[in-house]
């Protein structure tokens, strides 16, 4: 695969192409490194190109980390990842000001020192085991893109994103993240288990003397045009009229929802699911070669956009329902308007 270093052709058409090149030659360089998990790396790459943050959700040992790090050698892009701890205060993402002497003059001087959020992406690792003072710091900078120390602001670099991981089996002493925060992660991605094949290969690369070298094929600057490329992208009314009505439709008192919805949710999806829905959309059209999107790219990315925006009643919970089951009872109740086929 050759590097991607060239300026963004004016045509649309031809940017697509380029996106699509670039994508190809990401997953190419991803599999390098990355064994398998291949739809963990397409909803990544989707929430990057949609200018978006997102969690992903997986037990120890399943490469998260280096999943996150190696994409941001593919992408060319500054990288920081921060471990987050009970005793990790605000400070220690954002930066703090240190008082200094000029030691000709003898005057004392504040000067910012950065902390570690500001880099393109940021790792924030087990994000759930910070208390919330330190959460909130990192929610302003996830929304505002800029921190702010005493009375000055600091913008962060651009492209910026957050990239946090969880443990879904480990609760004890953690700090559960508020839904207003969730909600600021365009994604929630399921890192599952490995198949067997996946496994036996993953082993042999780690134990043995294989290096994987990575080329970077995109840079920032070019990360920030190919997200203004995906906001370009042509769609639908009934798309947007379908995206809307699945966010709706999670929400158990609107009169729309289904009856499985009105028995089993106890709060649904905000109006932000319905724009994520359909930026996501527009993202996975462009990187399978689509010029516009549909409702069935809508329907491919619904679970990842949905699953931690429907939260479940004690009784769902009792009777081992997930939110993930009740967004495919819901997409199989919701049958789209036919468009092109994927």
């Amino acid at each position: 695969m050759s590097e991607i270093h060239h300026e963004l052709p004016v045509s649309d058409t031809e940017a697509v192409k380029q996106l699509q090149a670039a994508y190809a030659g990401m997953r190419e360089q991803l599999s390098k490194v990355i064994v398998g998990q291949s739809d963990v790396i397409e909803q990544l790459l989707i929430a990057i190109f949609c200018r978006g943050h997102a969690l992903l959700v997986g037990v120890p040992g399943l490469a998260k980390t280096l999943l996150v790090s190696t994409v941001s050698r593919v992408l060319d892009l500054s990288f920081k990842r921060i471990q987050f701890t009970p005793d990790l205060m605000p400070s220690d993402i954002t930066g703090t000001e240190v008082l200094e002497e000029d030691h000709t003059t003898g005057r004392r001087i504040f000067r910012f020192v950065h902390g570690p959020i500001f880099a393109n992406m940021v790792l924030a690792d087990e994000i759930n085991r910070t208390p919330p003072k330190t959460q909130a710091a990192l929610l302003e900078a996830m929304q505002e893109k800029h921190v702010t120390v005493g009375e000055n602001t600091h913008a962060l670099p651009n492209p910026f994103f957050v990239l946090a991981t969880q443990n879904p089996i480990e609760q004890e002493g953690t700090f559960p993240l508020p839904e207003a925060q969730l909600d600021r992660f365009i994604f929630n991605i399921l890192v599952d288990y490995p198949t067997a094949a996946e496994e036996v290969q993953i082993i042999k690369q780690v134990t043995g003397t294989y290096k994987a070298e990575l080329v970077p094929l995109v840079n920032a600057r070019q990360v920030v045009q190919l997200q203004e490329i995906v906001r370009r992208v042509p769609v639908a009314d009934h798309v947007v009229e379908y995206a809307a009505t699945l966010a709706r439709a999670t929400r158990p008192k609107q009169p729309e929802a289904p009856d499985f919805v009105k028995e089993m949710v106890g709060w649904g999806a905000g109006p932000r699911a319905g724009i994520y829905l359909v930026t996501a959309a527009k993202a996975r059209a462009l990187l399978h070669g689509r010029f516009h999107a549909t409702t069935a790219d809508v329907t491919a990315v619904a679970l990842p956009v949905l699953r931690h925006r429907v939260l479940t009643t004690f009784n769902a919970e009792a009777a081992g329902v997930t939110s993930d089951q009740i967004v495919r009872m819901l997409l199989d109740h919701l049958q789209p308007k036919s468009d092109l086929v994927i």
